[in-house]
């Protein structure tokens, strides 16, 4: 039947074995009255035995049907004792557990936990059966208070237990009140020295995280990952350094998972790039970003360019960041690229670039400060020695307050410049006149 829980039908199984086997005397008298009657309550006749044998036969011929026909003929016998009612319905529980009529057997299991004189073993391993039961059927409450019954009669619950009644918790939204059981699941399993399951933080990961109690996430993500090493772990350990604002630890975080190789996806790869740039690491950021660009796991686009550029700038690499640019802009539709690859171009001293590359963005338009656009195309424009040019370009980034003053103060060393410049010129120009004049005396007093 492939409906049924492996494992349930084990419990189950053991169950009947422990019903059967706390009383399989047979209740008989010697002729001579030399033996002592075994107790009733734990007794069956001969009769009772012989059937019970050949209802066990159907079952394990696959004869569930007739296994059940002869049991429920057993149920209604006259002269039943509670011991041999207790097997019965045991037995009809199991056989309508096989039939997949759930409801059936839980209806032999409730008809058998009433029986008075039932063991209180019995009774408990019956009850946890129910709860078993219960939460196949999704009856999560009901579920739950078999549980209650059975963690009443049980002194010393297995760990398993617990997470039965933790996961019926999830199931009825109860996240606050799954922490305690989760726990005492693990400081149970762990005084009988047995294994400690990796789905049991999990679930315990869960309920903290629903508290939003992020200290208690990050610790249980550290414990997953020092024994259950995966991916998802780490991302949710730096998830709960995102809340703490623990940002050391979230770089450190992420940067273990880049080593071991565990980021795949773009998201991933992106977010490791800007968390090296903002603890000022910008060449590693764009080593990486350029690695996997060529690859392929990080598409090429204008972000994705416009990210590497500043890592490479940001690491004083302003000729690798050029081609970067150059690609951004292109895909860019405002200017602002084409001013961060002009002032590019700048530091490198590549005037002409600068100029052709600022021009563009102006053109394109878009720009967020317009001014220092102009003010650096002024600047390649004097290196230019385009003079007239410039000032023209710094008189435009003086219109606005933020730059007039250094606008001014550039126009004045152009003006100086071009002062300068032209004295030197009228000074070379005396010079070679008075040289001329000199040289016509010369031929004159020559002639003479």
């Amino acid at each position: 039947m492939n409906s049924r829980n492996p494992s349930l039908t084990r419990v189950i199984l053991l169950l009947i074995c422990g019903v059967f086997a706390a009383g399989s005397a047979l209740a008989q008298d010697d002729e001579d009255g030399s033996n002592q009657k075994t107790k009733q309550a734990q007794a069956v006749s001969k009769e009772f035995y012989d059937r019970i044998q050949k209802a066990q036969e159907m079952i394990d011929a696959d004869d569930q049907q007739g296994a059940l026909q002869m049991l429920n003929s057993l149920k209604t016998k006259k002269g039943i004792t509670e011991y041999e009612l207790q097997q019965v319905l045991n037995y009809i529980g199991f056989v309508n557990y096989n039939l997949d009529n759930v409801d059936a057997a839980m209806a032999a299991y409730e008809e058998m936990i009433r029986i008075p004189s039932i063991e209180e073993q019995i009774k408990k391993q019956t009850i946890y059966t129910m709860s078993q039961l219960s939460t196949m059927q999704e009856k999560y409450d009901q579920a739950l208070k078999f549980l209650d019954e059975y963690f009443v009669l049980e002194t010393n619950p297995a760990p398993d237990a617990y997470i039965l009644y933790a996961q019926n918790l999830y199931q009825v939204n109860r996240y606050p009140d799954m922490i305690a059981p989760i726990n005492q699941a693990i400081a149970t399993a762990e005084r009988r020295e047995m294994e400690v399951k990796e789905d049991w933080y999990v679930l315990l990961n869960f309920a903290y995280f629903q508290q939003e109690d992020y200290k208690m996430v990050r610790d249980i993500q550290k414990i997953l990952l020092m024994n259950w090493p995966k991916k998802r772990y780490w991302f949710s350990l730096a998830g709960a350094y995102t809340e703490l604002g623990e940002d050391d630890n979230l770089m450190g975080a992420y940067d273990a998972a880049h080593t071991q190789g565990l980021l795949e996806k773009e998201a991933e790869f992106v977010t490791m790039a800007q968390l090296y740039m903002q603890h000022e690491v910008p060449y590693k950021a764009a080593v990486l970003m350029e690695r996997e660009m060529a690859a392929g796991r990080v598409s090429k686009e204008a972000k994705n360019y416009r990210l590497l550029s500043q890592a490479w700038t940001l690491a004083a690499e302003d000729e690798k960041s050029i081609p970067a640019l150059q690609e951004a802009a292109k895909l860019s539709s405002d200017g602002e690229l084409n001013l961060r690859l002009g002032n590019a171009h700048l530091n490198l001293g590549q005037y002409d670039e600068c100029v052709s590359a600022i021009r563009e963005g102006l053109s394109k338009g878009g720009i967020k400060s317009p001014d220092n656009a102009q003010i650096s195309l002024g600047m390649c424009l004097y290196n230019q020695k385009e003079y007239q040019a410039s000032i023209t370009a710094f008189r435009e980034a003086g219109k606005t307050q933020r730059s007039d003053r250094i606008a001014r103060q550039w126009i004045t060393v152009i003006e100086s410049d071009l002062d300068r410049n032209e004295q030197i010129r009228l000074a070379e120009s005396a010079s070679r006149k008075q040289l001329q004049e000199l040289e016509q005396r010369r031929k004159s007093a020559e002639r003479i």
